[in-house]
């Protein structure tokens, strides 16, 4: 496995069980002295919840096709309730440590 396959699984693990991100904005304005400044810093935490889709394909590239192709979108949905208690259930545990 190449290292553009590993980071393709990667993103998609991550994305098929969602992830927290952070965005940070920053404005700038000229402090009159040839230089610039920082006048404003906006700091927003954003929650990416889990993909069904991406899970469903990150199995299909394990070679687990089979058995995802057999779910119906009630067990689809409980699957991805499932992944999404373990990500919180991880989060959580992370925040603690």
């Amino acid at each position: 496995m190449d290292n553009g396959e590993k980071n393709l699984k990667k993103a998609l693990k991550k994305r098929a069980l969602g992830y927290d991100s952070t965005e940070v904005t920053e404005e700038y304005q000229d402090d009159g002295e040839g230089g610039v400044k920082l006048v404003k810093r906006k700091v927003v935490k954003k929650n990416v919840p889990p993909d069904v889709s991406a899970a469903k394909l990150l199995i299909e590239l394990n070679g687990e096709t089979s058995d995802i192709e057999k779910l119906s979108d009630e067990e689809l949905e409980k699957e991805k309730q499932r992944l999404l208690s373990l990500y919180i259930k991880e989060n959580y545990d992370n925040q603690k440590k």
